[in-house]
């Protein structure tokens, strides 16, 4: 157990006396706020926080975040206010405390929306000040190291958590040795068999290593000294989590993951680092495209180090890392490294304006987000990242997650690109957008003004930016066709009744819209569109005219709705019949899905029709867009290649086809149907009579219901 004695030795070490004496004097006021509170172990609770600032202090953090660790418990379970810790030690480190304190009541286990609203807290404090969420690593690292006194089913629970958070973002804080102890700690807890199982075969591996390890670290030293260069040579073991996700990813034994031998190279100079791995490939061999430069193209994180793999001695492969002391420094503690906090009117080091473009991209993010579960969702996107880097055609370099797409790439250089692209050149060649791209590549996106998202990029946009822009896009233009579409509905009603939506008197309206509920009256017309609320219904309590036996079919006597095939997402065309323009049709106000557009005499209009009031009287428009579906049944004979036939008959008229399959009728004919996208009916009669002068094809018929 740590005394604060045994602190104030560590913190006089890098802080000046007053600093200290700070901490020290935030410690005796904990001790006072806790006073008869014991921990679950028996200890008196006091021992936590001093744990918490001990691990803060073995980071070299500012006093500041080591008062707030002493003090991080006080407002939640004591009866001392934020104002009071203020008037003690200073409006920042009240701030700090209350961010943490904010973040205590964080339950990842439990329902879903809890933990997304906690997660979107988090965010937020770590944006007013990421010292936060260190002072949070921290506490949740001490509850780690004392599981074992907790139940067995809430020990899991807080593993769990850990592992899917706090982990990840120690991780992305470039937090290494947090984030290994995190894993370690966590799989111990969830898997504590297997946990046990592995140790032991590692233990065992060490001792079978432990004379190829020397006799490689030796040769190793050895030609670095002969070279001139003074290296601190360290044998790395892989800890218990990651030997064990390798085995469960990749499918492998023990002894196969367990083959490789690793050494990290400490060096005094960037230049240094450089000159060994020139050394080390003469005294071994590299293995091709496993050297990886991340002193020239830092990780998101701020790591830096070379990475290279090597054959050695009877074939072994040896895994080499060689960086700087800072550089070793960084990869253990990422941004608390040497912490020196920087205000925002400062310029911050490359680790801290890495850190905070991440959290200013959570704020995003959580703007953009609909809910906060599509929020968390976004999050656990972003921090399991396994990254890329590709060049813009200016040479900036963007990082992103691999399997990343151009619809990634367009979003990670700004969302008004991401929006507006069309197109893609990969390399100087035009690529498909959904191509993954390749470390190394040049990638140039191809925008237009009057482009916009399309929602089958959902299928291949992996980033967190991306899919929340995406999203965010689509519900909004869903809202603008939905207000339009509702806006026409409810005018067309209103007119059947001999007015209109500008003609009702405002103060009339906006009763209405208070008496139901309604914000504004855009939100009105939205569930108008969507079928929550029938037109014909509404415009008759807006005109206070309520008549069952009006207007029984709800298409009102006024003219139907011209459909122009630009309404957006609030207009879908049935897929039981096919509508294209040319044909007769018929709307039906479904509820959610706005009006779904069908042919007058389609079967399902008729099972429907025991609710008239959501039927829309429907036109085509005289300058309709866009193309439709249709669907044909050939009736061809047996013969080898009749499919090659129709679809290069079908292609040479510029015709796309959405699917084709076949149905033996017997056997010498065969069924083909086709569907395909046409423009209206004269253009599907084109089609059709082309068809039909094929020869072996005896009869085309369009398919109805």
């Amino acid at each position: 157990m740590q005394t604060i004695d045994a602190l104030d030795s560590t913190l006089r070490s890098y802080l000046n006396p007053e600093q200290s004496n700070q901490v020290r004097r935030a410690y005796f006021f904990a001790e006072q706020a806790h006073y008869g509170q014991l921990r679950r172990s028996g200890e008196p609770y006091v021992t936590h926080p001093l744990a918490v600032a001990g691990i803060l202090a073995d980071m070299h953090m500012d006093h500041q975040s080591l008062m707030a660790a002493m003090l991080h418990d006080v407002i939640e379970d004591t009866g001392i206010d934020k104002s009071a810790i203020g008037g003690q030690f200073g409006a920042t480190v009240a701030e700090l405390v209350d961010g943490v304190s904010k973040l205590t009541q964080m339950e990842f286990g439990s329902l879903e929306e809890k933990q997304a609203e906690n997660f979107q807290k988090m965010a937020l404090a770590m944006a007013r000040d990421i010292r936060v969420i260190l002072v949070k690593l921290a506490d949740r690292l001490h509850n780690m190291r004392t599981l074992g006194v907790l139940r067995a089913e809430k020990a899991r629970r807080i593993a769990r958590e850990t592992l899917d958070i706090y982990a990840p973002i120690a991780m992305r804080l470039g937090m290494n040795t947090v984030r290994m102890e995190f894993e370690d700690l966590g799989f111990s807890a969830l898997y504590p068999m297997r946990a046990r199982r592995i140790d032991a075969a590692r233990r065992a591996a060490r001792g079978n290593r432990k004379e190829l390890v020397d006799k490689i670290r030796h040769q190793i030293e050895t030609t670095l000294d002969q070279e001139g260069h003074d290296v601190e040579v360290i044998g790395r073991e892989k800890h218990l989590y990651s030997i064990y996700k390798k085995m469960k990813s990749k499918r492998k034994s023990f002894s196969e993951i367990m083959d490789l031998y690793a050494f990290r190279i400490i060096v005094d100079s960037v230049d240094t680092c450089y000159r060994v791995l020139g050394c080390i490939h003469s005294l071994y061999k590299p293995v091709p495209g496993e050297f990886k430069d991340y002193i020239a193209i830092p990780k998101a994180n701020g790591y830096q180090s070379l990475h290279t793999v090597l054959m050695g001695m009877h074939g072994v492969p040896i895994e080499i890392q060689i960086r700087t002391r800072e550089m070793e420094e960084m990869a253990n503690n990422g941004i608390a490294a040497h912490w020196l906090y920087k205000s925002d009117s400062q310029t911050a080091n490359g680790s801290h304006a890495r850190a905070r473009e991440w959290v200013q991209g959570l704020l995003e993010m959580q703007q953009r987000a609909g809910n906060s579960l599509e929020f968390i969702e976004s999050v656990k996107i972003d921090l399991f990242p396994d990254e890329i880097y590709m060049f813009t055609p200016k040479g900036r370099i963007l990082e992103l997650p691999r399997g990343a797409t151009a619809v990634d790439f367009a979003y990670a250089v700004h969302t008004d690109v991401g929006n507006s692209c069309v197109a893609c050149r990969i390399n100087r060649r035009l690529a498909p957008l959904s191509e993954p791209l390749q470390s190394g590549q040049t990638v140039e996106i191809l925008t237009a003004p009057g482009a916009r998202p399309n929602p089958s990029w959902f299928n291949y946009a992996i980033t967190a930016k991306a899919r929340t822009n995406i999203r965010h896009f689509l519900k909004h233009q869903t809202r603008e066709d939905s207000i339009t579409l509702g806006r026409r509905l409810l005018d067309k009603s209103l007119m059947a009744l001999g007015s209109n939506l500008s003609e009702l008197p405002q103060q009339k309206l906006a009763d209405y819209l208070q008496q139901h509920s309604y914000a504004e009256l855009d939100d009105l017309l939205e569930d108008v569109a969507r079928g929550n609320r029938l037109p014909n219904i509404t415009s008759q309590q807006l005109l206070e005219k309520v008549d069952p036996e009006h207007d029984a079919n709800g298409t009102g006597s006024g003219q139907p709705v011209a459909i122009r095939g630009t309404e957006g997402f609030m207009v879908s065309y049935a897929k039981c019949c096919h509508p294209i323009p040319g044909d007769p049709i018929q709307g039906y106000l479904s509820s959610e899905k706005g009006v779904v557009v069908h042919r007058d005499r389609c079967k399902n209009l008729g099972d429907i029709s025991d609710n008239p009031e959501r039927l829309v009287a429907l036109r085509w428009d005289d300058q309709v867009e866009g193309e439709y579906s249709a669907e044909l049944r050939i009736e061809v004979e047996n013969r080898r290649g009749m499919i090659a036939v129709i679809a290069t008959r079908i292609h040479s008229m510029g015709v796309n086809i959405e699917k084709i399959s076949t149905k033996d009728k017997d056997y010498q004919f065969t069924y083909v149907d086709l569907e395909m996208l046409v423009e209206n009916r004269k253009h599907l009669a084109h089609i059709m009579r082309r068809l039909r002068s094929i020869e072996s094809v005896r009869r085309v018929v369009r398919v109805s219901n």
